[in-house]
């Protein structure tokens, strides 16, 4: 049985040095239904990642031999799997750097379990709906030399296919379902990110940075003390 009852079990490598919050999480974890495989360092991580497929990955920043951001950087050369990075407390520069590696999301340490488990099930829905999304056709929507087809789920720059991870192609459609619209924070993290509460913009601000690199640094404008527009 999987964790909302049907479907198949999600995959959760888990990968943590410190001994007593791996075994921790992972009980909690596999309490709520999940499949947990753990690592207590970022290569043998790295490895766990590979023999198999997996639906996120749990990660912290600070690991032993290929830390967090490394593991993050190598993981996202081949896969778009959803990543949730936990940090200690104030860390922002693990934070930042984790989120620019192409991590999705972030948890403090102490880990509260409740916003843990909320955090991958908003990421584990994020993907499954993102990868069932179908508005009804294949409508092509052009910006200039970007193209978003909807009903495919693919973006092409130039003509030229881009590939996006799941939350990125999310934050496309939002904008690309609001050109010239200004979209606060605030409404990317509840649209997007599908938080109930208020979350940490930099979130946004990390996805909006990774995401010009791949469609054009041009394409979305920081409106300074608002948010984020897709220039049409």
């Amino acid at each position: 049985m999987s964790v909302s009852g049907v479907g198949p079990i999600a995959s959760v490598p888990l990968v943590e040095d410190d001994e007593v919050i791996r075994k921790t999480v992972g009980l909690v974890l596999e309490r709520y239904g999940y499949h947990v495989s753990t690592a207590g360092d970022g290569l043998t991580g790295l490895e766990l990642f590979r023999d198999a497929r997996h639906d996120l990955l749990l990660l912290d920043v600070m690991l032993p031999g290929l830390d967090g951001i490394g593991l993050c950087r190598r993981v996202r050369e081949t896969s778009l799997v959803p990543i949730l990075m936990m940090s200690a407390r104030g860390d922002a520069l693990d934070v930042v750097s984790g989120l620019e590696a192409g991590a999705d999301d972030y948890v403090v340490k102490p880990v509260d379990t409740a916003v843990l488990v909320a955090r991958i099930r908003s990421l584990l829905r994020r993907a499954t709906v993102t990868s069932a999304l179908d508005p009804g056709g294949r409508d092509r929507l052009v910006f200039g030399d970007l193209a978003v087809d909807t009903g495919a789920l693919e973006v092409f720059r130039g003509g030229e296919q881009v590939a996006l991870a799941p939350t990125e192609l999310r934050l496309l459609l939002e904008f690309a379902a609001n050109p010239g619209i200004v979209l606060a924070r605030q409404t990317l993290l509840r649209n997007v990110w599908d938080y109930g509460w208020d979350g940490d913009s930099r979130v946004v601000d990390l996805c909006v940075q990774r995401l010009r690199k791949k469609i054009g640094a041009d394409r979305i404008e920081t409106v300074r003390g608002f948010g984020y527009k897709l220039r049409r």
